[in-house]
């Protein structure tokens, strides 16, 4: 036979709340005291729930994406080169010396030739490089977990900012409508010491 299992602190009071929220079937009957074995706590205050909704009109807002777009975050990332020369590679005044295109290529694949390349030209003393990454499709199928458009538009900006390609960064933008406008990006990099 099955020992008794006897209820925690925090599902007591659990309980307790629970039992406080309902209409008792028979209100003749009287509620039992529980045994007071530890001090009462004092009841947290109670938070409301905020309205949501559910249905087709609730995902014409995309309330699943949590971050802003990829170019809102990089456009308002504090500026760490000289205003001057970033202010003309904006405008796509300034050529990019090299350049490598991701198109096709899995998150995989992509990866180590993005390291090799970003690494490779900071030690041939490269200040501005172009990665394109393209636009993406959209595979987003309706199903219950919605898929990003542009999976390397997403991911790149994440992965220049982590080692070991942060060391080698100054800025990255997106890049002028002549070089690619929203699938591709401007890598600003630090001089080699």
């Amino acid at each position: 036979m099955r020992r008794p299992r006897h209820l925690s602190a925090e599902e007591k009071a659990l309980w307790d709340r629970v039992a406080d929220r309902t209409t008792p079937m028979d209100p003749q009957r009287k509620r039992e005291e529980p045994i007071a074995s530890q001090p009462a706590k004092p009841k947290p205050k109670k938070t409301p729930v905020e309205p949501f909704e559910m249905g087709p009109t609730s995902m014409s807002r995309r309330a699943d994406d949590l971050l802003p777009p990829v170019n809102d975050r990089l456009t308002t990332a504090p500026l760490n080169m000289d205003h001057k020369s970033f202010g003309k590679m904006k405008r796509g005044k300034l050529k990019p010396e090299a350049r490598i295109d991701l198109h096709g290529m899995t998150m995989a694949e992509a990866h180590p030739e993005l390291v090799a390349f970003i690494l490779g030209s900071q030690s041939l003393g490269r200040r501005l490089v172009l990665v394109i990454t393209g636009k993406g499709r959209d595979r987003d199928d309706g199903g219950p977990i919605p898929t990003r458009h542009g999976v390397l538009r997403h991911q790149v900006p994440q992965w220049l900012a982590l080692p070991p390609l942060s060391q080698a960064i100054l800025q990255v933008t997106p890049a002028h409508l002549r070089h690619g406008g929203h699938g591709a990006y401007y890598v600003y990099l630090r001089k080699r010491r």
